[in-house]
């Protein structure tokens, strides 16, 4: 009982802290909209004005993408830390986000003067080749535990080198483009890639959450998951896959944002406890509440100044990782 009303309180201010995040982030802006006139434009109570434009065509896609985004890369940071059965471990281990980021700077030198969509396509297509890459290096050591995490960082930093490659050869524009993708930004959002993103995220949702009784397993160990039925090679092996799409599908058109993967389960456990069944759908809605709330504080704390998600994101992260190593270290001790 103790637990369910953990979990209930839990929920309970997750909804509470997205609720007021929303109105004030679609309030906040270049032009203020009093909370009073957002809430009636939401439930359309009053008619189109300039304020109703710049909330249903501006303000809303971003705060619903920055939630979905936050919601993929949370979910796929609860089952890395699973897979891996590290609490440390986080979705860009598998080199997912610097194949997309690479892929992205090369069509933005190679394709300068393509249609926009080239480039959310090319981070997307990226990063699943990315991952692909990581699992045949894997598969040719023949390991699939820190082989895997090893072979990830390799494709990282080979990945890291063409960005900076690319960087040098590109010009004053190219060069903010790149920037973009390096640091991440919600800036342009619109409902096209909302929409393409939220059915990425039910098409990944499904068969992450279906493996929640195999992430427990693997809990107690992979020779234990093995007695208990599961073929390990092969779950972890789709885990990994889906958790590519979700990640590569929240890159596509936002860029690189790190530390959300990390932090949410860790913050999820803590009300939850181990279980998959309930750390996977809450890290999911608490990564997008987060985002949110990391976008918000981004625009917000030099306004008209912007600055890029990934640099808040990682200011709270960094911190974060360093507590829970220190922590990891003293528990094995």
């Amino acid at each position: 009982m103790h637990d369910s009303g953990k979990i209930a309180l839990f929920s309970l201010g997750l909804v509470m802290v997205l609720l007021s995040t929303f109105i004030i982030a679609i309030s906040f802006g270049g032009s203020r909209i009093a909370f009073a006139e957002v809430i009636k434009i939401m439930t359309w109570q009053q008619p189109s004005s300039v304020a109703h434009s710049i909330i249903w065509q501006i303000r809303l896609p971003r705060v619903l993408l920055g939630f979905v985004v936050g919601a993929l890369l949370g979910m796929a940071g609860a089952v890395s830390q699973g897979v891996f059965r590290n609490p440390l471990a986080e979705p860009g281990l598998i080199g997912v986000s610097g194949g997309a980021s690479l892929a992205a700077v090369a069509c933005i030198i190679l394709w300068p003067d393509g249609p926009l969509w080239r480039i959310p396509l090319a981070a997307f297509v990226g990063g699943l080749l990315a991952t692909h890459a990581t699992l045949g290096i894997a598969k040719a050591a023949g390991s699939q535990g820190l082989t895997l995490i090893l072979a990830g960082l390799a494709v990282n930093i080979i990945a890291g080198a063409g960005v900076g490659l690319g960087s040098y050869f590109a010009d004053a524009n190219q060069w903010r483009l790149i920037t973009f993708w390096q640091l991440g930004s919600l800036s342009t959002a619109n409902w096209p890639k909302l929409w393409i993103t939220l059915s990425l995220l039910t098409l990944t949702a499904i068969p992450l959450l279906s493996h929640w009784r195999f992430l427990n397993a693997l809990l107690l160990g992979e020779s234990e998951a093995r007695h208990l039925g599961f073929n390990v090679k092969r779950n972890k092996n789709i885990c990994i896959l889906w958790m590519a799409l979700a990640v590569a599908a929240a890159v596509a058109f936002c860029g690189s944002i790190g530390f959300v993967g990390l932090i949410m389960p860790h913050v999820v456990r803590i009300f939850t406890g181990p279980n998959h069944k309930l750390v996977i759908p809450f890290s999911a809605l608490a990564g997008g509440c987060f985002l949110v709330v990391a976008d918000l504080v981004a625009r917000a704390l030099f306004a008209p100044l912007e600055l890029p998600l990934g640099v808040i994101t990682a200011l709270v992260g960094g911190p974060v990782f360093i507590s829970l190593m220190v922590r990891q270290h003293r528990r094995r001790a």
